[in-house]
């Protein structure tokens, strides 16, 4: 039942966005719900700051992603400071999907309509493995921090506080 997530279109892209970006990821249809970092850790048997939320805000009226540590809360101040902003407020859910093509609660780090202005937290460097959403609420994908940088195009920076 749900291999059926894998053939949705977000999903797909997702895929494609990692093999273009030379990633060996596979993007994995969970039975459980992964719409939420402690589901997703649930899920898959690991430690909640393993799971990558991505969290999307606005600047104006462009997206920016910001990819945290599931045990840890983003700074929207260091965000915007990090990415030269003047402010980040959080984007609603119609925003949402119309910048990345996918919902929130499966919003993936890539398979976007268009690049996003993306920031990684630091702390994910703790972990050798991480688990980020694969353009469904239960689709995710095992990638690690380096690689995750890779596939964004971005380096990891400290946009992120305790939860």
């Amino acid at each position: 039942m749900s291999e059926k997530f894998l053939s949705r279109p977000a999903v797909r892209a997702v895929q494609a966005a990692l093999a273009a970006a030379g990633s060996k990821a596979e993007v994995i249809a969970l039975s459980e719900t992964a719409r939420s970092a402690a589901d997703a850790a649930k899920a898959l048997g690991v430690e909640t700051g393993a799971i990558v939320k991505s969290l999307v805000f606005r600047s104006a009226d462009r997206a920016v992603l910001a990819l945290v540590a599931g045990d840890r809360a983003c700074d929207t101040a260091a965000l915007a400071r990090h990415l030269g902003l003047p402010e980040v407020t959080r984007a609603d859910a119609d925003f949402v999907k119309a910048e990345t093509g996918q919902s929130i609660g499966g919003v993936a780090p890539v398979g976007h309509p268009r690049p996003l202005l993306t920031a990684i937290d630091d702390s994910l460097a703790r972990f050798g493995v991480v688990w980020a959403a694969g353009g469904h609420p239960h689709c995710v994908f095992a990638t690690s921090p380096a690689e995750l940088a890779h596939v964004t195009g971005v380096t990891l920076a400290p946009i992120s506080k305790p939860d």
